[in-house]
């Protein structure tokens, strides 16, 4: 895997620019990412949702000592992108299976995927999720994923990256109970 990115031709639209350096998260990343992780779930999915469900998830999942459990998790990878010091994306995949009676077993999970507004609509979004899908295929050949189905802008982004949809899950926001799709991607056919 590229340790980092300087350079990408996206297409004609899209000349050779600057891009945020992609790398694997250190320790010391733990606190920024914890509050980087925390203001984009709450941009995106807290006007949407009760303040008290929303704080009762981030202060679980994006403080610091998580993120640093996280980071060193041997069965979890996290890659963050940094613009001129600071994190502006970050990817994490992990080893969890997710049984599927038609599929079998899919080992791997992209577990979260954000970017900072100001990069939303820029294509990095896609050069991340490169890096992300090349790690992912060294711990598995098949990915899987679960997106809310009211965001439907992330649902239409992870299509376009090669996922497919293959059903629904439960997911706990503090006490609501909301809806996940959930989808699947061969990572062989994504690198062939």
């Amino acid at each position: 895997m590229k340790d980092d990115i300087d350079s990408v031709d996206f297409s004609s639209k899209m000349t050779k620019m600057r891009l945020p350096k992609i790398r694997l998260a250190k320790t010391s990343d733990s606190k920024p990412l914890a509050e980087f992780g925390a203001r984009t779930f709450d941009e995106t999915f807290g006007p949407s949702n009760i303040p008290e469900d929303m704080e009762a998830y981030l202060s679980t999942n994006y403080n610091p000592e998580q993120q640093l459990t996280e980071i060193l998790d041997p069965n979890l990878i996290t890659l963050v992108a940094e613009w001129d010091g600071n994190i502006v994306a970050f990817s994490q995949i992990r080893h969890n299976q997710m049984a599927n009676s038609s599929l079998g077993e899919i080992p791997v999970e992209l577990w979260r995927f954000y970017l900072d507004r100001s990069w939303q609509g820029s294509g990095f979004a896609y050069v991340l999720m490169d890096h992300t899908l090349e790690a992912a295929s060294q711990l598995g050949g098949s990915i899987w994923l679960s997106v809310w189905e009211e965001n439907i802008r992330a649902i239409k982004f992870y299509k376009k990256c090669g996922f497919l949809e293959i059903g629904k899950k439960d997911f706990w926001l503090g006490q609501d109970q909301q809806t996940d799709r959930v989808l699947m991607m061969h990572l062989k056919v994504h690198f062939e």
